[in-house]
This record gives C-alpha cells, sequence and structure tokens, in this order.
C-alpha cells in the first residue's frame, strides 16, 4: 500500500526548495523585521513601554489613528460594495474609465495623493471654498484624514468584492423573487450572505492600509499635536529626535492593536464561511 503523498503535483520545483524560497522571503520581508522590533521592545522593557505609551499625546495620536482607520474602512464597505455593484452589474457610457479609476490609488504615490487632495479641500481650494461658507472644513482637521484613508483604501474593498458579484447567477435572484421574496429581502437573505466574506477580506484590507498610512495624510491633516497627529507621523518625530525607545513602543502599540484588530476579522470570516457552508 502506497505511502500518501506529502504534496500534490505541482509545476513548481520540489517541495524542498519551493519551501526553502518561501521561508526565506517571508522571513527577509516579515519576520524579520517584526522579530527586530519584539527583541528591542524586550530590550526596552515592560514598564518603560507602559510609560512610554502612558503619555498624553502618544495615547490620543494612536486613538486618531485606529479611530480614522474603523471609519474610513465602515465607508469604504459600504459604499465600496454600491461601487462594485454598479460595475459588476450596469453598462453604461464611461463604465471602462470608472472601472479603471478605482485602481489609481494604488498606482498613485500617497504623497501626490495627499497634496492633490490638499489643493482641493483646503479653504481656498476648489471644494473647500465652496464648504467654508457653510462652516464645514475638511483640510487640517480629522474629516480630512477621513477623506485620505477613504482615498487610500477604497480600491480594497471593490476589487474583493466585484468579483464576487460578477460570479453571482442572477437566476438565484430571480428564483427568490418567484418565491415572493423583496428586492431588500433578496438582498439581505441570499445576496448579502455570499458576499459577506469578500466584504470582511476588503474591510481588513482596506482597515490594514488606513492604520499604517502615512504620505497621503500628512499633507491634509495638519499635523497638530493632540488633534490630527497620527501615530506613524509621531513615530517619525520620535526618530528624528534620536528618542528610539519612544518610536519603538509606539510601533509595538500599533502592531499589538493591528493583530488583535485582524484576528477578530478573520475570525468572523471563519465563521461566515462555515455557516455559509452549513446552510
Amino acid at each position: 500500500m502506497r505511502s500518501p503523498a506529502l504534496a500534490t503535483p505541482s509545476p513548481l520545483p520540489g517541495l524542498g526548495l519551493a519551501m526553502g524560497v518561501t521561508l526565506t522571503a517571508l522571513s527577509l520581508v516579515v519576520l524579520l523585521p517584526i522579530g527586530a522590533l519584539l527583541f528591542r521592545g524586550a530590550l526596552v522593557g515592560p514598564a518603560e513601554i507602559l510609560a512610554l505609551l502612558g503619555r498624553e499625546r502618544v495615547q490620543a495620536a494612536l486613538l486618531l489613528s485606529f479611530r480614522a482607520a474603523l471609519v474610513a474602512a465602515a465607508f469604504n464597505l459600504v459604499f465600496g460594495l454600491a461601487l462594485a455593484w454598479v460595475l459588476a452589474r450596469y453598462h453604461f457610457p464611461g463604465r471602462r474609465i470608472i472601472d479603471a479609476a478605482v485602481d489609481l490609488p494604488f498606482a498613485l504615490p500617497t504623497a501626490v495623493a495627499g497634496i492633490a487632495l490638499t489643493a482641493l479641500y483646503a479653504p481656498n481650494g476648489a471644494f473647500g471654498r465652496l464648504l467654508e461658507p457653510l462652516g464645514i472644513r475638511i483640510a487640517y482637521t480629522e474629516a480630512g484624514i477621513w477623506v485620505a484613508l477613504i482615498f487610500v483604501g477604497l480600491p480594497f474593498v471593490v476589487r474583493s468584492v466585484q468579483p464576487v458579484i460578477e460570479e453571482i447567477d442572477r437566476e438565484v435572484e430571480e428564483a427568490s423573487a418567484t418565491l415572493g421574496a423583496s428586492r431588500l429581502m433578496t438582498f439581505r437573505r441570499v445576496i448579502l450572505p455570499m458576499l459577506t466574506p469578500a466584504l470582511l477580506t476588503g474591510f481588513a484590507l482596506s482597515l490594514a492600509r488606513a492604520v499604517g498610512e502615512y504620505g497621503s495624510v500628512i499633507f491634509i491633516a495638519g499635523n497638530l499635536p493632540m488633534a490630527t497627529e497620527i501615530a506613524p507621523l509621531l513615530i517619525v518625530i520620535r526618530l528624528e529626535e534620536f528618542d528610539y525607545d519612544g518610536a519603538v513602543a509606539i510601533a509595538l502599540a500599533m502592531l499589538g492593536i493591528s493583530f488583535a484588530l485582524l484576528l477578530a476579522i478573520n475570525l468572523v470570516q471563519i465563521w461566515s464561511r462555515r455557516r455559509m457552508g452549513a446552510v
């Protein structure tokens, strides 16, 4: 009796070579930098890290970064789904241009995006001068941070959900309609469960991008301590001041919070897939 194969046939070279290349690349890109950060944190010590994180300015920056990231990711979750649905289900003049424009934040340098958004939403900008008489100010406020994070995170939701929408057979919706379900019920009970795993994936990617975003935010935020100063910027400030322990403490806090958020999202995603498989 033949023993079961350790790996299924693959066009790549043998398991040992492929695994070695994979682990080497993963170590150089991910594991070693994170390991170095954790090692430096161990040298600093838990007590010192907690003392550094207890500073009011650090807590304000961390709270702002994650609050703005969650707001932007939630916005992208809703409007990214709507945009993906329109692009997948409707044909209209200019559709391909809009579809291509969705990928623009992937290719556009973040500094260029930040300068462009600041020019638009500044008090003397094209949009800012229209909002200023209404008492609405975007640039140099937390709302400006939201705009920048929405801009860079929207493509993740659209590109995660759009292929799934295109694969959904319209006969499923027609069958639901023939059973007397309204359009809202069909979407809520039939379509949305199919899209939930992809939506959670897009939300997680958008959130991860927003938490660590730097270039597009610093131009439109104003960078006022205790008001519009984000955690990545505070890390750079600490490094410029040669306060490496302070930078490590903030980085470890961001790493831990980000890991907890992504773990929670992945657990919800696993639960959603199991629930769909059981139905």
